[in-house]
């Protein structure tokens, strides 16, 4: 009875616990964490020593003055937000926000939707992703060099002289001037006129010049001596423009020589009573000629534009256009990327959506704004942001390509927080000020973006 009772509580308790199995379970689960702590460690230390420390110890370090021995409070933060220079750092930064990412994003967007319709699509996106495989050093020595106001160095100023030149023309004689007392005066806009009044009929007027080395002269030219001996008949006005200037030495001022050229394609106007009644253009010989004048007292006028210094083209990288000029070289560095991360999203989208909108009779721009761009919204925003955090950092092309005298124009914060802390202001408060506001502006695009994307994948 006894022995019965025993075996009826023992399959009631069930069977004893199997410690045995159980303890190599927990043996390897814990090898597990321990083989995952090890991986994950030096991770950990990498990241605490090259961003948490840093963080923590920029956010102390703004705290004490520039040479970090003086509790100072706020003050550092005070004085960031008083500064010309800072200001206007957050105004670039600002305009780098804003303009930066929008025009990237548009540009993504434009060329993945165009590039998908050409035949050699990979060998385009290839080449537009090109040169994201630069580095912002080299790119920022390139636009330097490319952005150089000597259009013999610089290569869009010299597209830009080349194009303002093939429409508007250029003086020959930038530096030509004429000699004191030898019968020119110059005027206030810089044209030139014969000092004693002329009339039609009389003898060649000559207009001598210097400052035009021999070896510039145009190479249609011809000596000017025989020009300046003609008498000119009624009602005609002859006269001769020359480069006063006899090579090897030697001559008379004031007097075409025999070995003095004339000095052709040179505007030349009849002046009466203060209004230019003709025009003419010099000959090879640098010979003018007036015809059907009135009888009385003329002005010979060599106009300003004989004289006007060549077009030197854009100041691409002075105050005015530096930021803008900057911008450029990073769109070019950024925009393949942004066209292979939306190319990517466009590639997912569902063909039967697109193909039943052209079968409803949708053109394509229709089917681009209404259906493309909206589902292609999310790939955007991730675009967007991405780009917003990487211009809040940009440093190395706004430092390079930017002058020194223009360098505080076109500083951003990046550039302001390295030329205050180490760049000649040696105030690591300020700095660590900088830097934290910097972080502070990162971080909300940056929480976002991780947001995004942890509900893209849910």
């Amino acid at each position: 009875m006894t022995t019965a009772v025993t075996s009826s509580a023992r399959k009631a308790a069930g069977p004893p616990p199997l410690s045995g199995a159980a303890d190599p379970r927990r043996r390897a689960q814990r090898r597990l964490r321990i083989i995952a702590v090890a991986f994950v460690l030096p991770a950990l230390l990498l990241l605490g020593a090259l961003v948490v420390y840093p963080v923590l110890f920029s956010v102390g370090r703004s705290f004490f003055d520039a040479g970090g021995t003086r509790f100072v409070g706020g003050e550092n933060y005070t004085e960031m937000f008083h500064d010309p220079a800072t200001l206007k750092a957050v105004r670039n930064s600002a305009i780098w926000v804003v303009v930066a990412p929008t025009l990237l994003t548009g540009l993504g967007l434009i060329l993945a939707v165009l590039v998908e319709k050409v035949r050699w699509a990979t060998a385009f996106k290839l080449l537009l992703f090109m040169p994201m495989a630069v580095s912002f050093l080299a790119a920022g020595i390139i636009f330097r060099l490319a952005y150089d106001e000597d259009p013999d160095k610089g290569v869009l100023n010299a597209a830009v002289v080349g194009v303002h030149d093939a429409f508007e023309g250029t003086s020959s004689y930038p530096n030509a001037r004429a000699r004191d007392g030898q019968g020119l005066t110059k005027a206030a806009d810089g044209s030139y006129a014969t000092a004693d009044a002329v009339s039609p009929g009389g003898r060649s007027v000559s207009l001598g010049l210097v400052g035009v080395p021999p070896k510039e002269l145009p190479a249609e030219a011809r000596p000017a001596h025989a020009a300046a001996a003609r008498q000119a008949a009624a009602r005609e006005l002859l006269g001769v423009v020359y480069l006063d200037f006899t090579p090897g030495g030697g001559g008379e001022q004031g007097k075409a020589d025999k070995a003095e050229s004339g000095l052709p394609r040179m505007t030349v106007e009849a002046v009466r009573d203060g209004k230019a009644v003709a025009t003419a253009t010099t000959a090879a010989d640098g010979s003018f000629r007036f015809t059907d004048l009135d009888a009385g007292s003329y002005t010979v006028r060599l106009p300003a534009a004989n004289f006007a210094q060549p077009y030197e083209g854009v100041s691409w990288l002075g105050p005015a256009l530096v930021t803008p000029a900057i911008i450029g070289a990073y769109l070019w560095i950024w925009t393949g990327f942004a066209m292979v991360l939306i190319g990517a999203g466009l590639s997912a989208l569902p063909r039967d959506t697109l193909e039943a909108a052209r079968m409803d009779g949708a053109n394509e721009w229709q089917v681009f704004r209404r259906i493309t761009v909206p589902l292609l919204a999310p790939i955007l925003t991730v675009v967007f942001v991405t780009l917003v955090i990487n211009v809040m950092k940009v440093f190395d092309l706004v430092y390079i390509i930017a002058p020194g005298p223009v360098q505080e124009d076109a500083t951003v914060l990046a550039t302001q927080m390295w030329l205050v802390s180490f760049g000649g202001g040696n105030n690591q408060g300020l700095g660590s000020a900088l830097g934290v506001l910097l972080l502070l502006l990162v971080i909300p695009a940056m929480v976002f973006n991780v947001r995004r994307f942890r509900r893209s994948q849910s």
